[in-house]
């Protein structure tokens, strides 16, 4: 089963490819990702790389986490699950409650 990996701390100038040929000396990489800003297209500083088994993703952090890359000290570990919607401990309306309400005496 893949396991998905987060890479911190990257340097602006690192790609994908970058990330594919270095993770791939530990294992079998099945994609890499650069997250970017949406507008500038510049590099946000972290990524993701997906290793196609758990034993390569613990060998991959073994290896990786605390290392250098291109200068930097980059960050190796698993990678969380994605935030949905309403699980960041807000209750998506205005005041306290699933319903909204309260705070100005109840909804607009």
């Amino acid at each position: 089963m893949n396991k998905r990996l987060y890479i911190g701390n990257l340097a602006a100038e690192i790609t994908a490819n970058d990330l594919t040929h270095n993770f791939s000396t530990v294992g079998t990489v099945v994609s890499a990702v650069i997250i970017k800003e949406r507008y500038s297209n510049q590099s946000k500083g972290f990524g993701f790389v997906e290793m196609a088994s758990e034993e390569e993703a613990r060998q991959a952090i073994a290896t990786f986490n605390g290392g250098e890359l291109q200068g930097r000290t980059i960050i190796v570990s698993e990678a969380r699950e994605p935030r949905r919607d309403g699980e960041n401990g807000r209750s998506g309306g205005f005041g306290r409650g699933p319903q909204g309400g309260g705070g100005r005496g109840g909804r607009f």
